[in-house]
């Protein structure tokens, strides 16, 4: 209760009569009683239904709404009351408009959807996820997905709902709002955004207003920083676009903190594994509809094992930026040095929570094994030193982790054969398991889910073996220079911390092989290659082939593109698909994961980064040059892991 002069009191200090077209005073008190009769009811019926009422409303009626309006109708030459009426359609647009019963009617959806192809159990930490519900308590939480599946969302809100979460507001490409179930999803915390809105200055602050007004009331937040579901296993690049606007709103004290939660979600199997190959080979991605959907959901397979979803370290603002300051009115660039380190310090801490599941290790030693088929009795050979690599590392694995054991290696190969990735020949003697040359783009899939533990060490051993070939004085400082070069090579693929503390982390790898190893490298060439040899597990042949191959591909068609004329990326990437596979059918590359769209674009972005696609230098053709022999060399000394991983199984070394 309160007097009508508190409540106009409140409804001045809001805007007061010259909020007079959006809100007037009774229309005021009537959301006011709305809203205490809404808390009211959420303390008899749970947190999950915590909720934003009146968002229109209250963010029409906001002055600093108001003044951008104005303001932008004065840049735009346009009157204040057409820019006042788009920027409210743009908000109809995008957002959310939760509803109880909704909410209810979705997370039973999302457990129906991801139980037609996973165990009912997700697999998660109960007591870390009661860490990350106090820290809600008191600061807006914004969720940072892996995005390896379309039920990623499905899941990860489910859980939530299961734990007394309130419902995310989660970002959603304007794709996704599918006639019929775009509705509900708004109705259950999504909110629609455009792709591409950077010519749209009204829209461009209508979200930004939008998400200032979520951080205030303190509602969690929930997008994929990688833009969209990777279609290789790893994480990909982060976007910055959303993670800027929540930035802003932080640095204009919209709250006393933001906590970003980075979240690793992972599967036994993926379902839409047949899908990403084909689009490796250059296949067209399938446009979201009804029957996209209807489609999906036929397709789920039952037996496809259980979702394991982490949560890593949370990620605090106040501690990255400092404190907020009220004053600070210029928004963050995409491109800030600051913002793009908060970025990629998410995609780590991503990569640190993600468990190791056994098809994914099994996955990373069977490609390493090449075309040979292996029996189940020699399978434990071959994970021997992987497995100890793992216990060494102390990395993440999953609950029931155990391919020490026959049994536990065999439910991993049938779980890979039911998935198309491995194929069994029964008709001799004993069963033998292979990945054929077709399914090599399916293994690599899950042998890239876990392949960033495991760079580090190829690095290590690229560097030192081309320190024992450098006719150098001192081949401790060629060992640096390489690893810093493999890791600028390498470095739109997987994500390196500073410079320093990358070094450091290649100083704690090789360590593990051999404490005094500086001491080894600078007594030269032979005891740099014995220091190889005692490598286990050797990685480079198993962890960067694939990747330095399909670069090798593009490296070389672009020696044979003309210098002075424009590059057509699209036409490009084709005819890096035809020389992939000639150079595969020729076997100057060894396996068919090589021959990657999605790879080759990555190469593109690298040499786009060297400035070696446009036309301009006049010494272009020569530095196309160097970069396709810089990778050459690259493939030459993995060609030598692979022979000294050939020597081991062979019994000729230890």
């Amino acid at each position: 209760p309160a007097p009508l002069s508190e409540l106009r009191a409140r409804w001045r200090r809001l805007g007061g009569p010259e909020a007079a077209e959006t809100i007037g005073l009774a229309d005021f008190v009537a959301r006011q009683a709305a809203l205490a009769l809404e808390r009211a009811e959420r303390k008899l019926r749970g947190a999950r239904y915590k909720v934003p009422r009146f968002v229109r409303e209250e963010i029409l009626a906001r002055p600093a709404f108001r003044g951008g309006v104005a303001r932008l109708a004065r840049e735009l030459g346009r009157k204040e009351r057409k820019v006042l009426r788009e920027a409210d359609r743009y908000l109809g647009e995008i957002a959310a408009r939760h509803g109880t019963h909704e909410i209810d009617l979705a997370a039973h959806l999302c457990r129906f959807l991801y139980t037609r192809g996973y165990s009912e159990e997700l697999s998660y930490d109960r007591d870390e996820l009661q860490r990350i519900y106090a820290l809600g308590q008191r600061y807006p939480l914004v969720f940072m997905p892996s995005h390896k599946s379309n039920l990623d969302h499905i899941v990860l809100q489910y859980l939530l709902y299961l734990n007394e979460f309130p419902p995310n507001h989660t970002a959603g490409g304007i794709n996704m709002n599918i006639l019929g179930l775009g509705a509900l999803f708004r109705r259950a915390g999504v909110f629609f955004i455009r792709r591409d809105f950077r010519d749209n200055p009204v829209y461009r602050f209508v979200l930004r207003q939008y998400i200032d007004y979520l951080i205030e009331k303190r509602f969690s937040l929930e997008w994929y920083i990688e833009g969209g579901r990777s279609r290789s296993g790893k994480l990909l690049p982060p976007r910055f676009g959303l993670l800027a606007y929540v930035v802003d709103a932080y640095r204009r004290a919209k709250s006393e903190d933001v906590i970003l939660v980075p979240v690793s979600i992972a599967y036994d199997q993926i379902q839409e594994i047949r899908d990403y190959v084909a689009e490796h080979r250059g296949g067209a991605k399938e446009r979201e509809s009804l029957t996209w959907f209807f489609k999906f959901v036929r397709a789920l397979r039952r037996g496809s094992g259980t979702i394991h979803i982490r949560f890593g370290e949370p990620l605090s603002l106040r501690k990255f930026f400092g404190p907020p300051d009220p004053e600070i009115e210029d928004e963050t660039d995409p491109r800030d040095l600051d913002l793009q380190k908060l970025g990629f310090e998410v995609c780590v801490r991503i990569n640190r929570a993600t468990p190791i599941i056994p098809c994914s290790l099994l996955g990373l030693a069977l490609l390493g094994a090449g075309d040979r088929a292996l029996s189940l009795d020699e399978m434990p050979r071959m994970l021997q030193y992987l497995l100890e690599y793992v216990r060494r590392r102390q990395l993440p694995t999953t609950e029931g982790f155990n391919l020490d054991a026959p049994d536990g290696i065999e439910c991993a190969l049938e779980c890979l054969q039911r998935g198309g990735v491995v194929s069994r020949f029964a008709e001799g003697p004993e069963p033998v398991y292979m990945i054929g040359s077709e399914q090599q783009l399916a293994a690599a899939y899950y042998r890239n889910t876990i392949v960033h533990f495991f760079v580090n060490g190829a690095i290590a051993e690229l560097a030192l073996l081309a320190a024992s070939e450098a006719d150098a004085e001192d081949q401790l400082a060629e060992f640096w220079e390489e690893s810093l070069r493999l890791r600028d090579l390498l470095k739109f693929e997987f994500f390196f911390p500073p410079r320093d503390a990358f070094c450091q982390e290649i100083r704690g790898e090789i360590a593990l092989h051999d404490p005094a190893w500086e001491d080894r490298v600078r007594k030269g060439p032979e005891e740099i290659v014995e220091l190889v040899r005692s490598f286990h597990p050797f990685s480079a042949h198993r962890v960067l082939r694939a990747f330095l191959e399909a670069y090798r591909v593009v490296g070389d068609m672009l020696e044979r593109e003309d210098p002075a004329s424009q590059l057509d990326e699209e036409a490009f990437l084709r005819r890096c698909l035809g020389l992939g596979q000639q150079y595969y059918l020729q076997r100057r590359i060894r396996s068919l994961e090589s021959v990657s769209k999605v790879l080759f674009q990555m190469a593109v972005q690298l040499a786009r980064n060297r400035e070696l696609v446009d036309p301009g230098p006049a010494d272009l053709l020569e530095k196309r040059q160097a970069f396709a022999e810089e990778i050459r060399q690259v493939i030459r000394r993995i060609e030598a892991v692979d022979a000294l991983a050939a020597s081991r199984r062979a019994g000729l070394i230890d």
